[in-house]
């Protein structure tokens, strides 16, 4: 239903305000604490590790709870840290409050996925897929740019009250409209997991962490490397967020026809933009012109990755949709990690104009990983074709 869709569309909205949010001022928090930049990093690479590692087992965790119930108590944690961290507390502390939501940000995604698949046929299931993955692109051009917009003119804490005041209308949308919804029927852990050694499934993860990690090598430090190699102000990069997250919500629903017709097809010409971005940013130079357009090809390419890479791996485990959603969020997140830990490794080290080749090297690498699903399945279908012509 495309209620639900919706609904779980403005969660999402709060969850992605929450853990990209901190991306456009992660230059006023490093200088705030008297930090590096690599270092306030962390506040995003320990948010995606967290998920990486806890995504799967949480998901499995609470698959027979409710799933309104699930979805409210995971915004009302981010509610809760958004609050205490505008009061610009202790590094440490911020770390913390950062952490706690991570642990039910994939257990929120799988369950709106879920709640927004339910009780319709597989023809629609990607475009209502793109409905709740739109709550990215949304977010990338309305709440964070808005927040790092606001945050410059004030302080980075104002970023903070506003991921709250998005997670506080959320919280309320999900809680008035979204009716009680038990779990009929739970199914058993080693059904799910059994997707686990199934090679087409294993080479869809590794795309999926390798496009990740190509994406967030650069986007982790998208104020940092417009303001240092493109000479962009803080005003400008939130224009540029803003740009960015506008082709995005046109591209996650051209995504989600496209995947509608042809999964693989589509995330290969969405996945090209890994090895096109790095090319188009090194030949802009410092063209505004040519930057602000290169941009937009970047936002357009970048937004669907990860309903791309949710629809790819479900395409290979379709009767596990909920655990295979958490494995997509949680092996995402790691690229996201190690994205942003590479990612900051070469800014401290070579300089941040560097970063979007590291994109490039792991998107051939994600490639790569298509390729050899492609070959196996047809020699999986080549064989079971053998099989039963005997």
């Amino acid at each position: 239903m495309k209620k639900y869709a919706y609904i779980g569309s403005l969660g999402f909205i709060a969850v992605i305000t929450t853990e990209f949010g901190i991306i456009g001022i992660l230059p006023q928090v490093a200088e705030y604490y008297k930090i590096s930049i690599d270092e306030a990093g962390y506040l995003l690479s320990a948010f995606a590790l967290v998920i990486a590692l806890t995504g799967p087992f949480m998901t499995l965790f609470t698959s027979g709870i409710d799933r309104k119930k699930i979805m409210t108590a995971a915004i009302l944690m981010f509610l809760f840290t958004g609050i205490v961290s505008s009061f610009s507390p202790p590094f440490w502390l911020l770390m913390i409050v950062r952490i706690l939501p991570a642990f039910l940000q994939p257990v929120y995604i799988a369950t709106a996925l879920s709640v927004a698949v339910s009780g319709n046929d597989n023809t629609n299931k990607n475009e209502l897929m793109s409905i709740v993955f739109s709550g990215v692109a949304i977010a990338m051009v309305t709440t964070v740019p808005f927040a790092t917009w606001v945050s410059g003119l004030y302080s980075w804490e104002y970023s903070f009250m506003i991921q709250a005041a998005i997670s506080l209308i959320a919280l309320l949308i999900i809680h008035f409209f979204l009716p009680p919804m038990p779990v009929s029927e739970k199914k058993s852990f080693g059904s799910q997991i059994s997707i686990l050694k199934q090679p087409p499934f294993i080479l869809s993860t590794l795309t999926n962490f390798f496009m990740i990690t190509a994406w967030f090598s650069t986007y982790s430090y998208f104020a940092d490397y417009l303001g240092k190699a493109k000479g962009m102000d803080t005003a400008m990069v939130s224009y540029m967020l803003f740009l960015f997250g506008a082709v995005g919500i046109i591209a996650n629903r051209v995504a989600g026809k496209m995947l509608n017709k042809n999964v693989t097809a589509t995330l290969a010409f969405f996945l090209s933009g890994t090895v096109l971005i790095p090319i188009l940013l090194s030949v802009s130079n410092e063209n505004a012109l040519a930057t602000v357009i290169v941009i937009g090809i970047w936002g357009f390419l970048y937004s669907p990755s990860f309903l791309n890479a949710s629809t790819y791996m479900i395409s290979a485990a379709p009767d596990s949709l909920e655990f295979a959603n958490s494995l997509a969020t949680s092996f995402g997140n790691l690229g996201v990690t190690l994205g942003t830990t590479i990612g900051g490794w070469i800014i401290i080290t070579q300089g941040v104009e560097y970063t979007p080749w590291i994109g490039f090297v792991f998107g051939i690498l994600a490639f790569l990983m298509m390729i050899m699903r492609n070959i196996f399945e047809k020699r999986e279908k080549f064989f079971s074709g053998s099989v039963k012509q005997m």
